[in-house]
């Protein structure tokens, strides 16, 4: 029995049975049946039981399970397929035209056959799917594609009503789009609640994109045997056609008053956006796979178009907001009053992110407001609750999530934007409640009311779908991706102006130095990674600095260092290491980059000379491609032990404006290793560069315990005397190892 306690881990995707109009056998590899559908001996004169453990051509004849060995082998396309089943004497479908659909599920190749519907053998659909692209391409927005994609998914399927249902950050659903037999009711605008489409339901959408039911009111066919006499587990039928549905979701569609039913996934850049809804409601209705075949060509192609649009409009407003962000920027730096005071007499501080308030501290207990916001003595309590640790920007549209009690700031402070690295430095934008009028189709509400009963209380889907209209509260419009990133760069901005004009600066610099190079190195998944970073002795800021981060199946690994110390040098480090991660998220090689960062500091920024080595490290392979501009090269580490300077060309300083950087190509095995460093390691003031560099080489050359490449770091720094007792250093030091797992 479905009750609410088990819903959402329903096992949808093993329900041990079919849909009545098609077959299903699946086979091992050496194409012996394994898995029958109990109709078999109706639709094709063969029993389940007989086909088990029987091959395949025995099963279907030989014309139909060589079309099957030669899908599986690739040497067929595998969507649509049709053909005449001549070997087949007995059943229904003896003698008759079947689609027929191949896929794997683990070691188990299944074979689903429908019979063909229609007797021509070429179809219209193909073409018809083109004529559809044709006009979706000259939709100019992304309603007009979702309005398109309704109307041509119609056409080409024939269902009464085909819906676009777009999902919003909570899962739940929204009607955007409807095409319909004007005898039925509109759902056009309507909402239905996350709990309509589960959790393990969405992921099946994201596996296998079209699903149909071609009669609502069906009998399930099971399959024999329930369970794999191999592996003892049942069959795993996500990637199946014919798959039965769970019986909460045919009450659902029966409530509707729904006969057959199919649905589409709309993925947008992998993700589920939305989906394409048919409904039937007189009778059974089963498209062919061909016309399915040609709805998920149209959907797909909407899908991408919609992904574009989306993609436009997210450059273009993170565009507008950079440009804001510069223009305060610069209006801030122009004003002769304190970077902090210009600040908060800008209006644009509020327009440009769409707040209504904002509250902003700085060191003393003193906080200053512009435009509404909350009281004084709640500030410093929001603040700590919208603190990310791991982030200089952080942001909630819902406050009173992270705290009931402030939900009465709603109508002042329901969403908050903030930036710092603090706990007495922040500023924090806020966004009132958004009020919102939701027609849903039903009531939301009853699954929520169930939850109050007993665990086992029998879930029965929602009986009303009449509109529902419920005020949604206590929640701002969201804060999108280029906000964090503008309030981000104001903020790095402004700090970089209280570098220059406050009388903190050096405090400020250390501050902001912190928040770019990090007392430790991330984890990420194949490498071990360990850093450490010890300004020079006679100074607390310096221009070194490491970095490592992702770059999908590689790892970046930068070590660079700008000459000097004080606010400038540490100004200038921040900035390179920014452009430098640009660069290379860009799509850029090491050495490329080197190049650009030598214009770089050459041109506008006119930041003075710098060094610095960049490397890329792919995780699956080893492969490690490195350049370097005047920074010691790296220290490859093997696995079995040892230490060995990687040997490469090296380009002149950066700033310098001349010179070509070269890369060189290295391959790290598991277990292998390399040591990235700066020169304020190795240089004494006193003592011989060749003998500290030799004496690194052989320190290095000691393997660490597996897991323990950290406390090795450690023990390296030690050794190496990072204090002035092998005499004065007024360098910086910084180290920075990669280990391949």
């Amino acid at each position: 029995m479905a009750t609410l306690a088990n819903c959402e881990d329903e096992p949808i995707h093993v329900p041990g049975a079919i849909q009545p109009h098609g077959f299903l056998l699946a086979v091992d590899q050496g194409f012996v049946v394994t898995t029958a559908s109990a109709n078999l001996g109706a639709l094709i004169g063969v029993t389940a039981r007989a086909a088990i453990g029987h091959e395949l051509a025995a099963v279907v004849g030989t014309d139909l399970a060589q079309l099957v060995r030669d899908t599986a082998n690739g040497e067929l396309p595998h969507e649509p397929m049709s053909t005449v089943l001549h070997q087949v004497r007995e059943g229904a479908l003896a003698r008759q035209r079947a689609d027929v659909r191949v896929h794997w599920t683990g070691d188990r190749l299944v074979l689903e056959v429908e019979e063909l519907i229609g007797s021509e053998l070429r179809s219209p659909y193909r073409g018809a799917a083109r004529t559809s692209l044709v006009r979706l391409a000259t939709a100019a927005t992304t309603e007009r594609l979702t309005e398109l994609l309704a109307h041509e998914v119609r056409a080409l399927t024939g269902f009464d009503r085909v819906m676009v249902y777009r999902f919003d950050e909570q899962w739940n659903g929204e009607v955007v789009a409807e095409e319909r037999d004007p005898r039925l009711n509109s759902f056009l605008g309507l909402h239905y609640p996350a709990s309509d489409i589960p959790a393990q339901a969405r992921r099946l959408y994201r596996v296998n994109p079209v699903r149909l039911i071609a009669d609502v009111h069906y009998a399930p066919v099971p399959l024999r045997p329930t369970f794999d006499a191999e592996t003892g587990d049942p069959l795993d039928l996500s990637h199946a056609v014919l798959r039965s549905v769970s019986p909460i979701h045919v009450e659902y569609l029966s409530n509707m008053g729904v006969t057959a039913s199919m649905s589409l996934s709309i993925l947008v850049d992998g993700e589920l956006w939305g989906l394409v809804a048919c409904h039937h409601y007189s009778g059974a209705h089963r498209p062919s796979h061909e016309a399915r075949a040609a709805a998920e060509v149209v959907t797909q192609a909407t899908a991408h178009l919609i992904g574009n649009r989306q993609r436009v409009e997210v450059r273009e407003a993170a565009s507008d907001t950079r440009q804001l962000v510069a223009d305060l920027t610069q209006r801030v730096a122009a004003s002769a009053a304190s970077p902090l005071d210009a600040l908060l007499a800008e209006p644009g501080l509020l327009e440009v992110f769409g707040a209504t308030g904002a509250a902003l501290r700085f060191d003393d207990d003193q906080v200053r407001t512009i435009g509404r916001t909350p009281p004084v003595d709640v500030l410093a309590r929001i603040a700590a609750l919208t603190d990310d640790p791991y982030s200089y920007v952080s942001s909630t549209q819902h406050l009173a999530g992270l705290d009931p009690a402030l939900g009465r700031l709603a109508d002042v402070a329901a969403g908050v934007l903030r930036i710092g690295s603090m706990d007495g430095r922040w500023l924090l934008w806020f966004r009132p409640e958004q009020r919102e009028v939701v027609n849903w189709g039903g009531d939301p509400s009853n699954k929520r009311l169930a939850d109050d009963e007993d665990a086992a209380v029998r879930l029965s889907p929602r009986k009303s779908f009449d509109k529902w209209r419920e005020v949604t509260r206590g929640q701002s419009a969201s804060w999108r991706p280029w906000h964090l990133e503008g309030a981000d760069v104001l903020g790095r901005n402004i700090n970089s102006m209280l570098l220059v004009r406050s009388r903190e600066q050096i405090a400020m610099a250390e501050s902001v130095q912190r928040t770019v190079v990090l007392d430790r190195a991330p984890e990420f998944h194949g490498v071990a990674v360990a850093a450490r970073y010890h300004p020079a002795s006679t100074y607390q800021l310096g221009g070194d600095w490491w970095d490592v981060f992702e770059l999908g199946d590689k790892v970046a690994l930068v070590v660079g260092d700008v000459a000097g110390h004080g606010v400038a040098a540490a100004s200038a480090m921040t900035q390179l290491r920014t452009a430098t991660r640009a660069y290379l998220v860009e799509g850029h090689a090491p050495a490329d980059c080197l190049d650009l960062l030598d214009r770089l500091l050459d041109g506008p920024l006119d930041l003075g000379l710098a060094t610095a080595v960049v490397a890329t490290l792919d995780r699956g392979t080893g492969d490690v491609e490195l350049a370097s501009a005047g920074h010691p090269l790296p220290l490859l580490l093997p696995a079995d032990g040892g230490a060995d300077a990687v040997e490469a060309d090296v380009r002149p300083m950066l700033g310098v404006g001349e010179g070509v950087a070269c890369s060189v190509r290295l391959h790290l095995e598991p277990g292998d290793g390399l040591l990235l460093y700066s020169d304020g390691l190795v240089e004494r003031r006193g003592t011989d560069l060749g003998e500290r560099t030799e004496r690194l080489r052989r320190l290095a050359g000691d393997r660490p315990p597996d897991g323990q490449l950290e406390r090795w770091v450690d023990g390296l720094v030690t050794e190496l005397s990072m204090t002035d007792t092998d005499g004065d250093t007024d360098d910086d030091a910084t180290m920075l190892v990669v280990r391949r797992r």
